[in-house]
């Protein structure tokens, strides 16, 4: 008994078939699969499509028609495709996930068709509570037409039918409307659904006696003049995408597998913003939000195309990151760069146009091409003490090509910069510093040096010893005044004359201030660490002008208080006019200025009376 018990244990385990709940399953996809019940008709176009076109791999003369019947509760969905036998009802509609281009031998012209999943008919109980096919054969004509009936619940039943009830090779799918689910099968919803989804398809399709196809498509249709088809292509855009586009691109990649159209955006948009394109497979829509379809720069198109390349993800409504895709994005990618090109080449006044509204796409393409940023050099606008320029004709300009990586920066020295005959660009935008430092690697002989404190202090006039000695005290009771705020104060002669006092740091001295901050209000172990980091990074320095009237009359103060207080004033007023954010300290600095000034112009006007 043991060894017969032993014997049995060593039994290998039962197999079981998996049980599949049906509702439980549908409901899976109308929540995490599908984005919309409105994906039922693309299913059945599909299904259709594919079945026309297994029977036209084998008679190529076989007639290729589509026919859609809705009346608000019920569907009709006639073709004229390859049909099914009694053995294919059970082994491909009843079998989940078991798709007929795997079957017959047709996997190797699996690339013809449209469904590769096996699921399709699935979809179609997003909106239907019964879903009836009637089928009959065009490989074994001599077999009958077979009926396959199935109902949400997961049951169905098969039975063969008279020649009467289809006597013609093909296939017709019959819906009836669940509960609550009788719009998608109005007509107006099915004909709107069957243009949308199939109007590049190459088959005659229609809804009633409406055509749905509408070909040949817009990109591919022949115009008396180049005007003519922009006018005609623009139109389209309208249509499609809602907006009137600054030109259009054509994406002609026969090596992809690739045609259509790229839309250029009429209005900026933020790099940051995912760009969705509208891509169609072997003629049906596959989806109206495709991402990563073009390079991360290309964020000013929006595309709508045809392939016969990508591949699908299983709903069918995203495309699937591979190789495939890498090399298609790389190729639309490069079509919108020959695009600039040939514009640049051609015709400058539309490229003006373009950059005046998207240069920053553009910049962002520069960076990483060499062979762009050399083609734009003479296009793309930069922020300058000269104005909007060029790099080109900046370059031209100046012999040494200065730059700020902050807008912060360039708003310090900008007005002093200028005056004395500093050239400086505004590097402080979005990919503008990069593409200033990689200046020289397109145009051989340019130096490029970012701007620091001590350049513009080297450009500004020293002041005559003697009367910069006459001012000493006026400039220690000064120097002592700021130096807990980590600031020098210098004296020079510089215009505009408007300007009394200029704020100069660069980034050394913003994190010294900021480790002596946080120095400060650090525990003893902490302090003493900060303490250790201190390096010879140069003090921010607050340089007077000599040559402001204002200037002059404070050095003639006595009043120690009242210097202090105007200097305080000075280095607050200069901070302003930089634009730079305020520390406590400085905003502190700030209010105890303008108290100070308050109160010793009340108390002057105390003394007169």
């Amino acid at each position: 008994m043991d060894s017969q018990t032993s014997q049995q244990s060593q039994l290998p385990p039962s197999p079981h078939t998996f049980q599949v709940d049906l509702r439980g399953l549908v409901d899976l996809l109308s929540h995490h699969l599908y984005s919309s019940p409105k994906v039922y008709l693309r299913e059945l176009l599909q299904n259709a499509v594919d079945a026309i076109t297994a029977r036209r791999a084998e008679q190529p003369g076989a007639p290729a028609r589509v026919r859609l019947h809705a009346d608000g509760r019920t569907l009709r969905v006639e073709d004229t495709g390859v049909g099914l036998t009694e053995p294919d009802v059970h082994a491909l509609l009843a079998t989940i996930g078991r798709s007929s281009k795997r079957a017959d031998g047709l996997q190797e012209a699996r690339s013809d068709f449209l469904g590769q999943f096996g699921i399709g008919l699935l979809a179609c109980f997003l909106v239907a509570e019964r879903i009836r096919v009637v089928s009959r054969s065009a490989r074994t004509p001599g077999a009958p037409p077979v009926e396959w009936t199935a109902r949400d619940d997961g049951s169905y039943t098969v039975r063969t039918l008279p020649d009467a009830e289809r006597p013609e090779a093909g296939t017709t799918v019959h819906l009836v409307a669940r509960a609550g689910a009788g719009a998608w099968l109005a007509p107006e919803r099915v004909r709107a659904l069957a243009r949308d989804f199939g109007s590049l398809l190459p088959y005659d399709v229609r809804v009633g006696d409406e055509p749905v196809t509408d070909l040949p498509a817009p990109w591919d249709r022949p115009h008396p003049t180049p005007a003519a088809r922009r006018v005609a292509l623009a139109r389209h855009c309208h249509d499609l995408f809602g907006f009137t586009p600054l030109d259009s691109i054509d994406l002609d990649v026969p090596l992809a597998g690739v045609r259509g159209v790229a839309y250029v955006l009429p209005a900026a948009v933020s790099p940051a913003q995912r760009a969705t394109h509208r891509v169609h497979l072997k003629g049906m829509l596959l989806t109206e939000h495709a991402e990563q379809l073009l390079p991360d720069w290309a964020f000013f198109v929006r595309c709508v195309l045809d392939t016969d390349s990508l591949r699908p993800t299983a709903s069918r409504e995203s495309l699937y990151e591979d190789e495939t895709l890498a090399a298609v994005r790389d190729a639309l990618g490069e079509r919108i760069r020959s695009w600039l090109t040939a514009l640049a080449a051609n015709d400058p006044e539309r490229l003006a146009g373009f950059l005046s509204v998207h240069h920053l796409g553009v910049k962002s393409l520069a960076r990483h091409d060499t062979q762009m940023l050399r083609t734009m050099l003479p296009w793309l606008p930069f922020e300058t003490t000269d104005g909007q320029l060029s790099l080109e004709e900046f370059a031209r300009r100046h012999p040494v090509v200065h730059f700020t990586r902050t807008v912060e920066e360039y708003r310090q020295v900008a007005p002093i910069a200028s005056a004395q005959g500093i050239g400086v660009v505004n590097g402080g935008y979005t990919y503008d510093s990069e593409l200033v430092a990689a200046l020289p690697s397109v145009r051989p002989g340019t130096v490029v040096a970012e701007l620091d404190a001590d350049t513009v202090t080297a450009h500004l006039d020293a002041v005559d010893p003697a009367e910069e000695l006459a001012l000493s005290g006026f400039l220690a009771a000064a120097r002592a005044k700021l130096d807990p705020l980590g600031c020098d104060v210098v004296l020079r002669a510089f215009h505009p004359l408007s300007v009394p006092a200029l704020h100069l740091d660069d980034r050394a001295a913003r994190h010294e201030q900021a480790r002596a901050e946080a120095e400060g209000q650090a525990d003893d172990l902490w302090a003493a660490i900060l303490g250790s980091l201190r390096g010879s990074a140069p003090r921010a320095r607050l340089v007077l002008n000599h040559l402001s009237p204002l200037i002059r009359r404070i050095g003639a103060l006595r009043d120690a208080e009242l210097i202090g207080t105007a200097t305080e004033s000075l280095y607050g007023q200069a901070l302003l006019m930089a634009q730079r954010p305020l520390r406590p300290a400085d905003s502190a600095l700030l209010n105890r200025a303008f108290i100070g000034l308050l109160e010793w112009a009340t108390h002057g006007e105390d003394g007169r009376r």
